[in-house]
């Protein structure tokens, strides 16, 4: 007996859950089948725009990689038509390097102002890849370096002086030459020494510094003999104008 009201218990649940969902369905199931169809269109085009990004990746390098060989070969002009091309309307990262070539090309050809232009158009892409927009950083503060006052260089620079930054030597050797041609010689040798004395800093940026710190300090003697011999020669004028002509009475003749 009790398993039988137990199986008539069951079904009546059992109907009562099959109305419960008709009602639902009749309810939301329009709106059940509008997110399945949503769902699978948006699985659908995710996969769609991924193979597009790939292609377009790949197509981007075949194009960028082509050019390279065509700069390789002799053809400057082919070559950068080729960048040209890519940075207007390549794949993310390619169009930055492409950007980044043509700059390079600008520079070597005499086009400072172009080579400028370009590595601030890529320095200034927040979608740019991080060391890509660093290294145009760097290149466009080498750039401004002779006409540019120290504050504009810290204002470049200062962002890539950071401990985690793949371009900290560089940044620093910039600023420390910036504080150089501005006069600032105290802030100078504390750049360079701290170059001097990081393990992370390459060699060769160190061994630039220690040059730096050479000539900072001659430049200190220098101007240290320099005050010394005007000291002297002060010295010599105010004896010569003295009436005894800078003699003592010791120095005076017997006759």
């Amino acid at each position: 007996m009790v398993d039988r009201n137990d199986s008539l218990l069951r079904e009546v649940e059992e109907e009562l859950r099959r109305e419960q969902l008709e009602k639902l369905w009749q309810k939301y199931g329009t709106y059940a089948l509008l997110v399945a169809v949503l769902i699978v269109a948006g699985i659908g085009g995710s996969k769609w725009l991924e193979a597009r990004r790939q292609a377009a990746a790949e197509a981007a390098g075949s194009s960028y990689h082509a050019a390279l060989a065509a700069m390789a070969g002799g053809k400057a002009e082919e070559a950068k038509a080729a960048f040209a091309g890519i940075a207007k309307g390549g794949a993310p990262g390619y169009a930055d390097l492409a950007e980044l070539r043509l700059a390079g090309v600008a520079l070597k050809d005499g086009r400072t102002a172009d080579a400028l232009k370009g590595f601030e158009a890529v320095a200034a892409d927040s979608s740019a890849e991080g060391l890509l927009r660093g290294f145009a950083q760097l290149q466009a503060a080498s750039l401004r370096l002779a006409e540019a006052d120290f504050t504009e260089m810290q204002n470049r620079l200062n962002a890539l002086t950071g401990a985690d930054s793949a371009w900290r030597g560089n940044a620093l050797e910039l600023l420390g030459v910036a504080a150089l041609k501005a006069g600032r010689t105290a802030e100078a040798r504390q750049t360079f020494e701290k170059l001097m004395g990081e393990r992370a800093i390459p060699p060769s940026i160190v061994e630039r510094a220690r040059t730096y710190m050479a000539a900072i300090a001659a430049a200190e003697l220098a101007q240290q003999g320099a005050a010394g011999d005007g000291a002297g020669k002060a010295d010599a004028k105010m004896d010569a104008a003295k009436p005894d002509g800078g003699k003592t009475d010791g120095g005076k003749s017997g006759g």
